[in-house]
């Protein structure tokens, strides 16, 4: 008992200096409640009330003499709480929009719900009274329920507060018959085999650090799969305790960022709040997780009380997927392959069949319905991103050392090729199936704006960078014009917490909310959101280089120039700066610049030098060892990207890529399209990214599976730039090119060699190649400048 005074007595220490240094005052009654709630948490011996029996009398004799103070002491305690509402609220907006509830308004069910504190809380994002037909509360401690009761009676709501065991509780025992069943609900198939039953569902059943103390939590987890409507959406949130390698191998959680709590905080955490008969152990939410598919997951840590673990858990019926959809893992796998949809998927019993048959073909089946069918023989949830409300994006496994390498970052914030150029040289239309590197995600964007093709295949081996592409899509998606260029032109958003939990999530993967949640701060701190991944590492280095020269003024200059030569004008005075031969030595030449801030590889750097070495021009052709021609000649490509990019083009209002990296953020006049007004009227529009699909994996992965001869255009930017001479990488991807690739399909790309070596490979394997743009130095082949080369590679024959 010793070591348990002394902790609380620290907690509540630490809990009066945050509130001294927040400039809140305890009141007498404020200091009295957390008496009562230390007294009652670690003094006050258990006295069992003989009219009540097991784990009701245990419940009360713990909440009966604080029940009263329960809501002041457990803000700062029981965190999360808004988050789980947050979360929810925004998936019933979107299916009160989609027209999904079966009645003309919804059922809520809170378990555990003790003084209806959520329910109260729930009005900062509904209105509940009137979006709610029926609004309960559960609860197996009647001190909380009389409190919750006195709450209701103040509010004037209709809230029918049930002192009951979970287990035992249901709707048609308190609720009068439902008949305002929406004539398109009585269509289904749910509704016309179970009849009244499927009528009397919760729409939505919520727990608030409930799950914890069920000792019988198998029972009650059961129980709320019943109670749930098919398409109902369930959100707990609760503490925990769990290792990573208690999740590893299950693609159905959602994604694991910041999961894990290491061996000291798991023993310690479940010791302390077993005290309180609070149960930490995994098994409570693994339970969860497996008996209802993930929508969303975030784990999170309370640090005001010494870094308590907790989640946010936001799911649906396991099966609710086929309810929806019949065919759904069907449909996902032709998008993902470009196949006909051949048959549909109607669960467990036509799936299982199928499994030891050699009739399916795995070249023309995605890595998603894959896994589905290994999640459905194993009577497992399917991965999460079957649960999403948009199905852009496609399963991956994040455990994988090839996502993992890239340290949970993305490189690229912006994409740093010119669309202007691509869609004048390919010409792009309606009915082209594209597949392209996702990027900064910029780009994709412009071609839909500008040409809406059929389907767009975006491709990116880094998660970070499809989880960047989905905000922006979600941005659309969900938010006006003024929050979308707050966040993508200036970089910065006080409100971008807010807009995630209350607006984006429903447009966004499990893993996708997760990587934002945790960097919230990239859009609400002082700098840009562009500041951040590895293109961040340069637009900070130029910034800071303006600054320690005195040159930040000139660069302001720069980037408003009215005119080409005023600002060649300009150019010529801070060029000497930019272009140091000591900076370029120290730092921009190196080979880890290269890598984390401008994102090349060995192999590319390698074509670089091979290129200057053969031009007489350069001065790195004085060298005859490559070795001696390295510093050179990065020297020279970069004095050739950026020399005809300053003379030739406007900086402050055609060129938005070098206006970015000189100042952070666009302006209203220098923009990419994707920003404009009419851009965002179109990309707003319900379906306009029904044609797009978000691959997280090498392109290789993906083409071997697209039916064959169905893309149209391959826009693979440098990417093969990255391989080894002296692999077979190359021709592999080629020939998979040629396979996916309809008769005359186009593959552009852009080299850092004027002719890469992998041009003979593509001529070997049936395509005819074109260079169209050369930058010789002196030259701008586009507003980018930063490539030697861009191909056209066209297919004339069948491998």
């Amino acid at each position: 008992m010793g070591p348990l005074l002394v902790l609380a007595g620290l907690l509540l220490i630490v809990y009066a200096t945050l509130s001294s240094q927040s400039k809140i005052r305890f009141s007498y009654n404020q200091v009295l409640s957390f008496c009562t709630f230390f007294y009652s948490s670690f003094l006050k011996p258990h006295s069992k009330d003989e009219s009540l029996v097991g784990q009701q009398g245990a419940l009360e004799s713990f909440y009966k003499v604080q029940a009263n103070v329960y809501d002041e002491t457990r803000k700062r305690l029981l965190c999360g709480r808004e988050d789980m509402l947050a979360l929810a609220a925004a998936q019933l907006n979107f299916q009160a929009q989609q027209g999904l509830f079966r009645h003309s308004k919804p059922v809520w069910v809170d378990i555990g719900g003790g003084t209806g504190y959520n329910i109260e809380a729930m009005h900062a994002f509904l209105d509940v009274p009137e979006f709610f037909s029926a609004v309960f509360l559960v609860d197996l401690s009647p001190s909380l329920c009389a409190v919750a009761k006195r709450r209701f009676q103040r509010l004037g709501w209709d809230v029918k507060v049930v002192c009951e065991d979970a287990r035992t509780f249901r709707l048609e025992d308190h609720l009068e018959k439902l008949d305002d069943v929406k004539p398109a609900a009585r269509e289904l198939p749910e509704y016309a085999s179970a009849g009244l039953n499927w009528v009397y569902k919760a729409d939505l059943i919520t727990m608030s650090y409930s799950l914890s103390m069920i000792p019988d939590y198998y029972t009650v987890v059961d129980s709320m799969v019943r109670l749930l409507a098919p398409t109902g959406l369930i959100g707990v949130v609760d503490f925990y305790v769990q290792s990573i390698v208690e999740t590893a191998g299950r693609n159905y959680v959602g994604g694991s960022l910041n999961r894990h709590v290491n061996w000291l905080g798991r023993v310690f955490w479940r010791a302390w709040f077993d005290c309180d008969r609070v149960s930490l152990e995994g098994a409570r939410r693994d339970y969860l997780e497996y008996r209802f598919g993930t929508k969303k997951i975030l784990d999170q840590r309370n640090y005001l009380l010494g870094g308590i673990p907790y989640y946010v858990f936001i799911g649906c019926h396991c099966q609710g997927v086929f309810a929806r959809s019949q065919d759904l893992l069907e449909t996902v796998d032709a998008s993902c392959t470009e196949s006909p949809q051949i048959i549909p998927a109607k669960g467990h019993e036509f799936l299982l069949p199928l499994l030891p048959q050699p009739a399916i073909v795995l070249e023309t089946r995605s890595k998603a319905y894959e896994s589905a069918i290994i999640n459905l023989s194993s009577n497992l949830p399917l991965p999460s991103t079957f649960y999403q409300s948009h199905q852009a994006r496609i399963y991956y496994d994040e455990q994988l050392a090839k996502h993992t390498q890239f340290n949970g970052d993305y490189l690229y914030s912006f994409a740093w090729e010119d669309p202007r150029a691509d869609q004048r040289l390919l010409q792009i239309g309606d009915n082209d199936t594209i597949l392209c590197l996702t990027s900064g995600g910029d780009n994709l964007l412009e071609y839909l704006i500008t040409a809406n093709p059929r389907r767009i295949h975006a491709v990116d081996l880094n998660p970070n960078q499809n989880h960047l592409l989905e905000l922006k899509v979600a941005a659309f998606q969900a938010l006006p014009y003024c929050d979308v260029w707050k966040m993508f032109g200036e970089g910065q958003h006080p409100d971008f917490r807010r807009f995630l939990l209350e607006k984006l999530s429903p447009y966004m993967s499990s893993q996708a909310f997760q990587f934002w949640a945790k960097h919230v701060g990239r859009f609400t701190s002082s700098t840009s959101f562009y500041d951040y991944g590895g293109s961040g590492h340069a637009i900070r280095l130029v910034r800071s280089l303006a600054w320690l020269s005195g040159l930040r003024h000139e660069i302001q200059k720069l980037c408003k120039c009215k005119t080409r030569n005023e600002q060649r004008e300009i150019w010529s005075r801070i060029r000497p700066m930019i272009l140091s031969r000591t900076l370029h030595w120290a730092l921009v030449g190196t080979e880890w610049f290269l890598w984390k801030a401008a994102g090349v590889p060995a192999a590319q750097r390698q074509l670089i030098i091979r290129d200057a070495m053969d031009l007489p021009c350069q001065e790195s052709s004085r060298h005859e060892k490559v070795s001696d021609a390295t510093g050179e000649a990065m020297w020279d490509y970069i004095v050739n990207t950026l020399d005809p990019v300053a003379q030739n083009t406007l900086l402050s209002d055609e060129n938005y890529h070098y206006l970015l990296t000189l100042t952070g953020r666009y302006t209203r006049r220098c923009h990419p399209l994707y920003l404009g007004p009419k851009a965002h009227h179109k990309l707003s529009q319900p379906h306009a990214f029904s044609g797009l699909r978000i691959h997280t994996d090498e392109i290789n992965e993906i083409i071997q599976r697209f039916k064959p001869a169905t893309l149209t255009i391959a826009i693979i930017m440098d990417s093969m730039d990255w391989f080894d001479p002296s692999s077979t990488a190359a021709s592999t991807q080629v020939r998979a090119l040629n396979r996916a690739l309809k008769p005359k399909g186009r593959v552009l790309l852009r080299s850092a060699g004027l002719k890469p070596w992998y041009v003979a490979v593509f001529e070997k394997l049936g395509f005819s190649t074109k260079r169209v743009a050369a930058r010789l130095p002196g030259m701008c082949v586009d507003r980018v400048n930063m490539y030697a080369s861009t191909w056209i590679m066209k297919k004339v024959d069948d491998l």
